[in-house]
């Protein structure tokens, strides 16, 4: 019984281009993803100062976009009341 089992290690064939490009892929996505974790977790402290001045720059600009978004609300309007006076 014993000379009837095939001990000998199974054939495995050989990874295509697609396997070894999916597979570096992979690898280069995960290393991706932990640099991104590890920029969130440790931030640099140079990065907070530039935030701060971000931060108030980026308010002035929503303003002007607030400011902006604003009028042609108010053309709408003018446009629906000469279409009630009609």
């Amino acid at each position: 019984m014993s000379a009837e089992l095939d001990l000998s290690p199974p054939e495995v064939p050989e990874p295509t281009l697609l396997e070894s490009i999916l597979r570096y892929g992979l690898f280069l996505g995960a290393i991706f993803q932990l640099i991104c974790i590890l920029a969130i977790i440790m931030p640099s402290s140079t990065s907070h100062d530039q935030e701060e001045t971000e931060s108030t720059e980026s308010k002035t600009g929503e303003q002007m976009k607030k400011a902006k978004g604003a009028a042609p609300q108010i053309r709408q309007k003018q446009k629906k009341e000469s279409k009630k006076k009609r």
